[in-house]
């Protein structure tokens, strides 16, 4: 491990920094595993599990390790909650203990890890350790990253860059909240926990500023630039996220060495005590271990809950939570009604979702009630295409009768669906659509793409 500057006195076995460290990993391992199974699956995981079975070298809105990890995890482990949940909460534990992933796998599993990359980059040419970038061992090591992560960038090329598309769409039509720099700077706080800031604050002045953090002052300049960068494009405040571990790690240096003099040291269990405190009382309003009618009375008991990042109508449960619920009673719903047609009827009825944690839903929890795969134009599931359907006769979620009409002759309501704390798009009626007028879905499927 680097010492950023300093090197720390030897101190015992199980309380050396790699200890320490190896401590929080297993902490962060076993919490998510604890409540993996506490809410239901989120509208992403729903979309991830359904793209593991179209395993492809890419996709509009993701990496391909996603789906890749989705669909191992089924295969080895089945479908529970836990076998889900269990490779992203071993790679959070891995997070902690590497604080970083190498570069051509983490092109695989997100694309933003190019950004730092860059910003990386950036830092080194800014800085006096521009040096190194003439070293063979870095140029061989962009050569491998790129190698590893070519079959991706082919497929990307081809299909004509969508996630560029998809993100245009989602600027136009204002889906994300916009935030100010300041806003934007004031929910990083907020996220880290605020009794934090010292130590990330401290750790980006101790590698731009300090003369002990000089050797790593390009990864100081590597954050400001991503900073930069993700505010220009009004990027998610969470995207800058996972570089705050080199922020913290060089404080955690730069602070021990201030809080090392005798008459200091209280100051050291006292801190790390009032972290722990106060991280403990915000963790329920990022991490699902409240039962949803205690977490309602708790956030608005300390006043303090989930901000809002998508300009989507939310119930009392906030997006993030929000997004979890409802799914299996959705699925049953579609169920009963796909299941009272009659049976020459129901093997050329298609199920249409016109978002993908409706069309994830039907996919993920529709086998074990005798449900077709879903279809529908959002994102990926566009690519999938229409299967064997001809349109004759169609259940659709989420959609209006007024547009339905438009295009059939008969649009009729036979159930609605909705759940108290899902997210309000996932409240709507349910129809069932007969008699296209004049069309077949494989005549109007690129009509169908929406990608936002």
């Amino acid at each position: 491990m680097i010492d950023l500057g300093r090197r720390l006195p030897d101190s015992g076995r199980l309380t050396s920094g790699p200890a320490i460290v190896a401590f929080l990993a297993a902490f962060k391992l076993l919490l998510h595993l604890a409540t993996s199974g506490v809410y239901g699956l989120f509208i992403d995981e729903l979309y991830f599990l359904a793209c593991g079975e179209h395993l492809a070298w890419g996709y509009v809105d993701l990496s391909p390790l996603t789906a890749f990890q989705a669909w191992l995890a089924r295969a080895l482990f089945g479908d529970s909650m836990l076998a889900i949940r269990l490779f992203p909460a071993l790679a959070g534990a891995g997070l902690v203990v590497s604080a970083g992933a190498l570069a051509g796998i983490g092109f695989w599993n997100k694309h933003t890890i190019l950004l730092f990359g860059l910003a990386v980059i950036a830092g080194l040419l800014l800085t006096r350790e521009r040096r190194l970038m003439a070293n063979r061992w870095f140029v061989l090591g962009g050569a491998v990253a790129l190698l590893i992560f070519l079959p991706n960038l082919i497929w990307v090329i081809q299909h004509g860059f969508p996630h560029f598309e998809q993100l245009a769409n989602i600027r136009r039509d204002q889906r994300d909240v916009a935030f100010s720099p300041f806003q934007f700077l004031g929910l990083q706080v907020l996220f880290l926990n605020p009794l934090a800031l010292p130590v990330w604050l401290g750790g980006l002045v101790h590698l731009v500023g300090g003369r002990a953090g000089r050797p790593y002052r390009a990864l100081g300049w590597a954050y400001l630039v991503a900073l930069a960068v993700l505010l220009a494009m009004r990027a998610k405040v969470y995207y800058i996220a996972p570089i705050y571990p080199i922020l913290f790690a060089a404080g955690g240096v730069a602070l021990e060495g201030r809080l090392s003099r005798t008459r200091w040291r209280w100051v050291k269990p006292a801190y790390a005590g009032a972290l722990a405190l106060f991280g403990a009382l915000i963790a329920p309003t990022a991490l699902p271990v409240l039962p949803p009618e205690t977490y309602l009375r708790y956030t608005r008991a300390i006043g303090i809950s989930q901000p809002r990042l998508e300009n989507r109508r939310t119930s009392e449960m906030p997006q993030l939570f929000a997004d979890r619920f409802g799914w299996p009673e959705m699925a049953r719903t579609v169920a009963k009604v796909y299941h009272s047609l009659p049976p020459e009827e129901r093997a050329k009825t298609a199920i249409f979702g016109n978002d993908y944690g409706q069309a994830g839903a039907i996919d993920f929890y529709g086998p074990k009630l005798g449900l077709p795969k879903a279809i529908g134009g959002h994102n990926n599931y566009w690519y999938w295409g229409p299967r064997h359907y001809t349109g004759e006769s169609v259940i659709v979620l989420g959609d209006d009768r007024e547009t339905l009409e438009e295009r059939f002759e008969s649009v009729q309501a036979v159930a609605e669906v909705g759940h108290p704390y899902a997210m309000a798009q996932e409240h709507f009626t349910l129809f069932l659509c007969r008699n296209p007028r004049g069309w077949t879905i494989q005549q109007v499927w690129p009509e169908l793409k929406r990608w936002n």
